[in-house]
């Protein structure tokens, strides 16, 4: 093949889930098959890249200032579901079972990766316990060491600065160690409705 093939094959095959035969059957398809393709998704990903950026306020895909989820007036804002990551909440979303608002950390604590709370969006979810909107914060992170860890912590931080915050945690239909991204919509409706308090 040419090195501009091998090049796009390279570069697909680090997409998540991925590998080397599936980068080889979209990069043919896109150059091969269906050339019309190609320019509309280089247009698609060149305009993404212009125009997407993270919520000011929950750290969620936005387009302007707010993403859809926080400027939507009929969602209930008093209630925070923090999750790690955006895929966690497209997640959430797909399951129908949430109406509130969320916040993305975009990872969990975990010293042994280098990763502290200077390098999670914890500041501007602080922000939003301070300003007194925050009723309860739901925590729908891993049930794992790191993600426990990072409850701790977002417990302790939320005590010292609004302790009047209810804070809970999903309930868990996963095995130990497994993310809210691979969790089914029954399982994360479940999750959601069996959620505990948190201490």
């Amino acid at each position: 093949m040419t090195p501009a093939f091998e090049k796009l094959q390279q570069h697909l095959k680090q997409l998540p889930g991925l590998g080397y035969r599936s980068a080889e059957r979209i990069a043919l398809h896109l150059l091969v098959e269906k050339p019309a393709h190609l320019s509309a998704l280089v247009q698609a990903l060149e305009d993404a890249a212009r125009t997407v950026r993270r919520c000011s306020r929950c750290g969620n895909l936005a387009e302007d200032e707010l993403c859809p989820i926080c400027a939507d007036p009929t969602r209930d804002a008093g209630i925070v579901c923090v999750v790690e990551h955006v895929p966690d909440l497209v997640a959430m979303e797909r399951s129908g079972a949430w109406r509130g608002h969320y916040h993305v950390l975009h990872g969990k604590l975990s010293p042994i990766n280098g990763v502290g709370p200077d390098d999670l969006n914890f500041a501007p979810l602080l922000a939003r316990v301070v300003e007194g909107d925050v009723r309860e914060l739901i925590l729908a992170l891993s049930n794992d060491v790191e993600g426990e860890a990072t409850c701790h912590y977002l417990t302790q931080q939320i005590a010292t600065v609004q302790p009047g915050v209810k804070l809970t945690r999903i309930g868990f239909g996963l095995p130990s160690g497994a993310g809210v991204l691979y969790a089914d919509s029954v399982t994360l409706r479940s999750a959601l409705e069996a959620r505990r308090d948190y201490l």
